[in-house]
């Protein structure tokens, strides 16, 4: 066995039909939606799965994620890949903007811009990743994001548009 065979390590991932998932949000507000993938009564997204991403807190325009990075997703200089973070506040920004839509009406990231602060890497704890809504509007919505370690220190921040589907 040679020295990076020793090194191979392993992880599993699972997660249920997202499609049936979004039929169902379909017909709920988008709180209720989120609140009950929160509470699991519905699966979460599958993306949640790859990150170890679970909702903490949703409140109407404002949602709170959490993870706790471990190496299988380093990038090749030794830390957490930025596409981590940018995911992360994705989603935290995309799903605030969601809170405030009614059943049967979606959204989608149109644009989002993210500012890197500091590294992250694993062991350190779990990051929290908070989206709110700076402004709701009937066929773009804007909100903002951040990250936080386990500290509480600024690691990374964004703002996003999203266009509103009807």
């Amino acid at each position: 066995m040679t020295d990076v065979e020793a090194q191979v390590r392993s992880k599993t991932i699972t997660w249920q039909d997202p499609l049936e998932a979004a039929r169902l949000g379909a017909t709920m507000s988008g709180l209720e939606y989120m609140r009950a993938i929160a509470d699991g009564s519905v699966p979460p997204a599958p993306i949640a799965a790859h990150f170890g991403m679970r909702w903490e807190s949703i409140k109407p325009g404002e949602v709170v994620a959490v993870a706790e990075p471990d190496e299988s997703l380093y990038n090749p200089i030794g830390m957490v890949h930025g596409g981590v973070a940018a995911t992360m506040l994705d989603s935290v920004v995309g799903c605030a903007v969601h809170t405030t839509l009614p059943a049967g009406v979606g959204y989608a990231s149109v644009e989002l811009k993210v500012s890197y602060l500091r590294a992250i890497h694993a062991g350190r704890g779990e990051i929290r990743a908070t989206g709110r809504v700076v402004k709701e509007g009937s066929r773009i919505a804007f909100a903002e994001g951040e990250i936080r370690d386990a500290e509480g220190k600024l690691l990374a921040t964004a703002s996003g548009t999203c266009v509103i589907t009807r």
